[in-house]
């Protein structure tokens, strides 16, 4: 049996391909379902088993399309109460792939309908288990997205408790050598303390790994519990997408529009490098920069179902943002794409912030970072508001002095400085950008 990851470095998820003869089984597939019909078209095979390992937050997924497309049969707990064709697959289920099988486990914890998948190649031998959200490299599964979504919920305390015992009973059977491929790396939202490795044994997981060390059930909740990163408005959304099923991706990005003139939408989004924006752009238009978390920080910010217009600096760049917010199902918001080039009539342009003569006393500072970032300050009295939060909390900020962002690096205050001065004309907001370094330097 062959096992071939791929990785989508922006979201930081990982899914899998595995062939035995001429079948394929894929294991937690991205949106876009042509990578893998180009592998089973040059090793000869057939997609024929699709595997979800829970209804995912953080991206959409092609299961459905590719039962459409190739005939694919999706396998998925019944515990998801998936609203398209399927069939069960929990523990004791076992789907056989050429000569390989692949054996369900049921991991709740990161979700009450999460699942493992454990590997056995042509001799019957263990070697890889697929881990989905349940054990990360370094980390396990986040146990408070599944609250309010999906076709169970459950309190975020009573999930982590499930993931202390799944963690604990789950893969005993499975030896040390055996490959652990869970469904993120670091950089994913789903957890905490990823690491960057592509892979791990469940030897070296026993070993290091925090959530698999002894301690009772009480210390592993409140550790897991604690310090967990901000939940993206689009989570909950694409949980219901994928429990639904997403529509095709090429008819879906076909159907976006490009550069009508006519657009009822009071949200625009300029994805321009910082020069570009500044010298001139489009009155409250939000700057959020092409970057490797876009999609990440534009379902942070934009709520699920806002139509909003994406200005890009060229047709290829919108084109190649449209693919990333398919990843996360939010190109049927897009109300229009605008390329531009240079400043139009109309356009507001903004002056970099002078920092040889700063008196930070003269601002009312606002942090955008994290609040785990923030314990650190870089500012005395800076107020912390977060930037996936920046949108609603902005009336927290005084009206009477002019309003300084800052981040870490420059790219969120970009982003925070643009919100504000969209929510609050004619107030004083500067953008620290990447001066902030200098004084980060310096605390």
């Amino acid at each position: 049996m062959e096992i071939i990851q791929f990785e989508d470095r922006n979201l930081s998820h990982f899914s899998y391909a595995l062939v035995s003869g001429h079948s394929m089984a894929l294991i937690d597939p991205a949106r876009d379902p042509e990578p893998y019909r180009a592998l089973a078209r040059e090793k000869g095979a057939v997609i024929e088993h699709v595997i979800e390992t829970h209804p995912h937050a953080d991206f959409v997924s092609s299961h459905l399309e590719l039962h459409r497309s190739e005939g694919s049969i999706i396998h998925v707990s019944r515990l998801v109460g998936a609203e398209y064709p399927h069939q069960g697959f929990d523990s004791g289920d076992v789907v056989r792939l050429g000569g390989a099988e692949l054996h369900a486990l049921n991991t709740p914890g990161h979700s009450p309908d999460s699942i493992s998948i454990a590997a056995y190649d042509e001799n019957g031998n263990p070697v890889a288990v697929f881990t989905g959200d349940t054990l990360f490299i370094g980390d396990c599964g986040r146990p408070d997205l599944r609250e309010t979504a999906g076709a169970i919920t459950a309190k975020r305390e009573e999930l982590a408790k499930q993931m202390y015992r799944s963690l604990r009973e789950a893969f005993n059977h499975l030896p040390d050598s055996v490959l652990v491929y869970p469904a993120h790396g670091a950089g994913s939202l789903c957890g905490k303390g990823l690491s960057a490795a592509l892979s791990s044994t469940l030897g070296e997981e026993r070993v290091s790994n925090w959530s698999l060390q002894p301690q009772s059930e009480a210390e592993f909740v409140r550790a897991l519990l604690s310090d967990q990163p901000f939940v993206p408005k689009y989570f909950v959304h694409d949980v219901a997408l994928n429990k639904k099923g997403a529509p095709d991706v090429e008819p879906s990005l076909r159907a976006v529009p490009r550069a009508q003139s006519a657009v009822q939408t009071p949200l625009w989004i300029d994805t321009r490098n910082r020069e570009a924006y500044a010298a001139g752009h489009r009155p409250g238009a939000l700057h959020l920069m092409d970057d490797v978390r876009f999609e990440t920080w534009l379902g942070s910010i934009v709520s699920p179902e806002e139509p909003f217009v994406l200005v890009v600096e060229s047709e290829a760049m919108g084109e190649t943002l449209l693919r990333r917010i398919a990843r996360i199902g939010y190109e049927a918001q897009v109300a229009n794409v605008v390329v531009q080039t240079q400043p139009e009539p109309g356009d507001v342009t903004t002056m970099p912030f002078d920092t040889s003569a700063f008196d930070s006393s003269q601002y009312t500072v606002v942090d955008v970072r994290n609040p785990s970032e923030a314990a650190q300050p870089i500012f005395a009295h800076a107020i912390n508001i977060p930037l996936n939060e920046l949108r609603e909390r902005a009336t927290e900020l005084p009206w009477d002095t002019p309003l300084l962002v800052h981040c870490a690096a420059g790219y969120r205050s970009a982003a925070g400085s643009s919100i504000l001065r969209a929510l609050r004309p004619g107030q004083t907001i500067e953008d620290l950008s990447v001066a902030v370094k200098e004084w980060a330097q310096l605390v």
